[in-house]
């Protein structure tokens, strides 16, 4: 196909930089391998995307975290002409934005779990609090779980809210759900198998991510076919009323009632060794260089379209 010269967008400035250089590079090295004239570059700043606008034809963008998922390269890329993969500028900053996010589903009709929001000028009131414990605090615009802490008393709320404010001027305090954890990714409209995560740590957090080689990454999943197709439904409903295009992952809660939780959609998921939406696609029969391939070829729409 003709792609011409692909920049891989990696690294940038953002809490999950690290995380951003493994998948870039990954991605690199399959597009390269299919012969694509594919180039990794650790972009920082608006001057170094105006480079990428005069040498390339498109972008794949494998940036994580604020800058690159939320919205601003690519406003940057969209005024600059350049096509890019993934969700446009609005839907990236929506999914970017733990809170109103689920506002969104909320206002679709969608099941997430209750929350309280703590800023600056709405801070946190002890005395009101009405969510059962336990609940998990997390900043709201932060991704990878960086920031987050189960809690199961108002003391530890309290220090919780204190360190995800390290990282964020507004906070979430999410009603707890216990049950099962599973995770849907999307492909250009089509949801892939759901992948059941399993951690002995209290929750899917960073260490679980990309650290621990005791998570477990279950999929098939262990579901029937209904409850799954179901589920997968559910994952592309969220995916729609965000706004979100051509590839990401909805993370989603099902308690012990059985009843779904939508928990937070992913405008760039992670591409490493140990990421999930390459895991489902494989479950799929679609292989790594064969899920990158599917993932540019949309650039290619977008520009004729």
């Amino acid at each position: 196909m003709p792609f011409g010269k692909v920049a891989v967008l990696m690294g940038g400035k953002a809490a999950e930089r690290e995380i951003s250089l493994r998948s870039g590079k990954a991605v690199t090295e399959a597009l390269q391998a299919q012969g694509i004239d594919a180039h990794g570059l650790d972009v920082k700043s608006i001057d170094d995307l105006q480079e990428v606008a005069k040498e390339y034809d498109r972008a794949f963008i494998a940036l994580h975290g604020r800058w690159g998922e939320d919205g601003v390269v690519q406003a940057v890329l969209e005024d600059l002409d350049v096509p890019f993969t993934g969700s446009p500028m609005a839907p990236s900053a929506i999914a970017m934005d733990k809170l109103r996010t689920k506002w969104m589903w909320l206002g679709a009709g969608l099941p997430t779990p209750k929350f309280v929001r703590v800023s600056e000028k709405m801070p946190l009131d002890l005395t009101a609090f009405d969510l059962d414990f336990p609940v998990i605090v997390k900043p709201c615009h932060e991704g990878s779980s960086i920031g987050m802490r189960k809690v199961y008393n108002l003391q530890e709320l309290q220090e919780a809210v204190e360190y995800a404010q390290q990282f964020d001027h507004e906070i979430l305090i999410e009603q707890w759900i216990t049950g099962k954890e599973y995770t849907g990714g999307v492909l250009n409209g089509e949801a892939l198998p759901l992948i059941r995560l399993q951690t002995p740590r209290d929750f899917y957090d960073y260490e679980a991510k990309y650290r621990s080689n005791d998570t477990q990454y279950i999929c098939p999943c262990g579901l029937d076919e209904e409850v799954e197709s179901a589920l997968q439904t559910l994952v592309l409903q969220a995916f729609d009323v965000i706004g979100s295009k051509g590839w990401g992952r909805v993370d989603l809660m099902v308690d012990e009632q059985g009843q779904p939780w939508l928990i937070e959609l992913n405008s760039v998921p992670g591409m490493t060794d140990h990421s999930l939406v390459p895991m489902a696609a494989r479950a799929k029969g679609i292989s790594f260089e064969e899920l990158v391939h599917e993932i540019l070829a949309a650039t290619l729409e977008k520009k004729d379209g």
